[in-house]
């Protein structure tokens, strides 16, 4: 039998694996769908799904504090656009995703910029790092960002400001109205903006309808509650290292699924953003359990 902290580990590295089909069930879905309006559904019914928790917890949420939840959830809806824009785009779904994964290290810088808080120490150290890593993957174009590479990279900035702000905000709010209010966004601003530009085909096949349901079903509701489980039973830092397992399987499926080319320019770049989330996360990881000792 497992120990709980064993049991989360593995939830964890599930929710990982969930994260990554989530990119493919994402890239099957728009193929026969317009992609804003994909994202105005996706989070109509991740909305209405996680609703009822909202009522069974009785977590509350106090009307002064519901402005900036709606402020935050355009913002998380600007991410999640440059997000599938960029793999509507892209055909290299694995270098995305270690592009994207650099938010990681952007937090630092925004919080620094925003709240005049400095960074570790360890933070100068993986910048750098990563940074080498993003002009590797860029000699795959000749040393030049495709617009795919772009969008990605904007995306990564913008999850960075959104992931900052709102977990100062989730030190005033519950998590599951939050969360609701921010789906709820995506879903309002996403359905005015397909209304306004896209058109829609007169028949969705069958077989995009259930890439789209996977999308919803498995890659948000079913990932993020693994997610939370394994989160109640593993510290943080190290809930964090596991994580970063998320674009190495994205890349994985992405060869695997789409023969995703991978010349040694992007191996070598994904590599170096890899070890410089690595260093990162892990003298965060080292320092915070040598505090709690001390």
């Amino acid at each position: 039998m497992l120990d709980a902290k064993r049991y989360g580990e593995w939830m964890l590295v599930v929710t990982t694996l969930i994260a990554a089909a989530g990119w493919i069930f994402t890239k099957e879905a728009i193929q026969g769908m317009p992609i804003i309006g994909f994202m105005a559904l996706r989070f109509i019914f991740a909305a209405v799904i996680i609703f009822p928790l909202c009522i069974s917890t009785h977590q509350k949420i106090s009307f002064s504090n519901i402005p900036k939840a709606v402020g935050l959830g355009s913002l998380q809806t600007v991410q999640m656009l440059f997000w599938v824009i960029a793999v509507s785009t892209s055909s290299s779904l694995g270098e995305g995703a270690f592009i994207l994964s650099l938010s990681i290290l952007l937090v630092p810088l925004v919080v620094w910029l925003l709240f005049k808080e400095k960074p570790l120490s360890v933070f100068w150290v993986s910048l750098p790092i990563a940074i080498s890593g993003l002009l590797f993957l860029s000699l795959t174009n000749g040393w030049t960002f495709s617009i795919g590479q772009l969008w990605f990279l904007g995306s990564a900035i913008a999850l960075a400001l959104y992931f900052t702000l709102n977990a100062r905000l989730l030190q005033k709010i519950a998590i599951f109205p939050l969360t609701c209010i921010q789906f709820f966004c995506n879903a309002v601003i996403c359905s005015v903006l397909s209304f306004l530009f896209e058109d829609w085909p007169e028949a969705i096949p069958l077989s995009i309808w259930a890439w789209f349901f996977a999308s919803v079903i498995i890659a948000t509701c079913l990932r993020y509650v693994l997610q939370a489980v394994g989160q109640k039973h593993v510290n943080i830092g190290n809930a964090a290292i596991i994580m970063i397992l998320e674009p190495i399987w994205t890349l994985l499926f992405s060869v695997v699924f789409y023969d995703e080319p991978m010349p040694w320019m992007k191996w070598v770049g994904c590599t170096l953003i890899f070890v410089a989330l690595v260093i990162y996360r892990g003298y965060v990881f080292l320092r915070t359990r040598r505090s709690k000792i001390y």
